[in-house]
C-alpha cells in the first residue's frame, strides 16, 4: 500500500507522496497516470514526490497527469512546500529551499499561504499577437477582451500542437480587469485541458502584462480556482526576484494498493 496526500492550490490539485524512503517508483508512468485519473484513480492535475536532497530541505519531482515527469509546476511547488511544512520535513517554515527540475527555489509558509520564488526570466519573445517565455515551463501568452468568451480548449490545443512549438507549450489567455489585476485561463500541456489555475502560467501572464503596463510590478491574478499574486523586479527587459503567492491547502489523505 502507498500512502498519499491530496493538496490543492487555487484549484490546481495534486497527489503528493513522501518518497524519502525511495519506495515509490517514479519511472512507472502507467501507475502515475492511473492515480491521477479522475474516474478510475485518485484524481489530480499531477503527482509529486518529495525526496531528500543533500544540501537543501528537499527535492520536488513533478509528473503531469499523463504520467510523465515534467517541467516546473508553480502551484505544485507551493503545495509541496505546504506539505513539507505539515509533515515536519523542514526546520524553518518562514525560509526554506528545495530543488526542482528547473533549479533552486526559496519558499515561505504562513497560515496556509505559500510564497514561492520562481526562476529568473532572461528572454521574452514578443510579437504583435502574443508573448512567449519560460517561467520554469514554456508559456504562450495572448491578451483577449473577454476570457469567459474564449474557447480555451480549442484554441489552446491548436496552439499547443502547432508547428511553432515542436515540443509543445502551455497557452494562456489574459484579460485586464484593472491596472494591476488580470484574469487568466490556461490550457496546460501534459494535462491536455484547461486547468483551474497554472502557477508558471500566471507568472508568465503577469510578466507579459508588465510589458504592456511597465509601471506595474505587482499583479493580482484571478483564475477559475481562486486568486493568486505575482510580484517581481524588472531589469532592462529581464526579470528577477519573481514571487508567486497564494493558498495551498490539504484536501485529504489515504492509501492506494501498489
Amino acid at each position: 500500500m502507498t500512502k498519499f496526500y491530496k493538496y490543492q492550490g487555487a484549484g490546481n490539485d495534486f497527489v503528493i507522496i513522501d518518497n524519502r524512503d525511495k519506495s515509490f517508483d517514479g519511472s512507472d508512468s502507467k501507475r502515475i497516470e492511473g492515480m491521477c485519473d479522475r474516474r478510475f484513480g485518485i484524481g489530480a492535475d499531477g503527482l509529486m514526490l518529495l525526496e531528500d536532497h543533500k544540501e537543501h530541505d528537499f527535492t520536488m519531482r513533478y509528473f503531469n497527469s499523463d504520467g510523465l515527469e515534467a517541467s516546473m509546476c508553480g502551484n505544485g511547488g507551493r503545495c509541496i512546500a505546504a506539505f513539507a511544512v505539515h509533515i515536519g520535513a523542514i526546520k524553518e517554515p518562514n525560509n526554506f529551499t528545495f530543488m526542482a527540475v528547473d533549479g533552486l527555489h526559496h519558499a515561505s509558509y504562513n497560515n496556509g499561504i505559500v510564497t514561492l520564488k520562481m526562476i529568473d526570466v532572461d528572454t521574452i519573445i514578443k510579437t504583435d499577437n502574443y508573448t512567449f517565455l519560460n517561467t520554469g515551463s514554456p508559456h504562450h501568452v495572448t491578451f483577449v477582451e473577454d476570457t469567459e468568451a474564449t474557447d480555451v480548449y480549442t484554441i489552446g490545443k491548436s496552439i499547443r500542437y502547432s508547428e511553432a512549438y515542436p515540443d509543445g507549450t502551455n497557452v494562456n489567455f489574459v484579460q485586464f480587469m484593472d491596472k494591476n489585476t488580470i484574469r487568466v485561463r490556461t490550457y496546460e500541456r501534459g494535462v491536455e485541458n484547461e486547468t483551474l489555475a497554472c502557477g508558471t502560467g500566471v507568472v508568465a501572464s503577469a510578466i507579459s502584462a508588465q510589458q504592456i503596463k511597465p509601471d506595474i510590478t505587482d499583479f493580482n491574478i484571478k483564475v477559475k480556482g481562486g486568486e493568486l499574486r505575482v510580484f517581481f523586479t524588472p531589469n532592462n527587459g529581464k526579470y528577477k526576484d519573481i514571487w508567486l503567492e497564494g493558498p495551498a491547502e490539504f484536501v485529504f489523505k489515504g492509501t492506494i494498493e501498489n
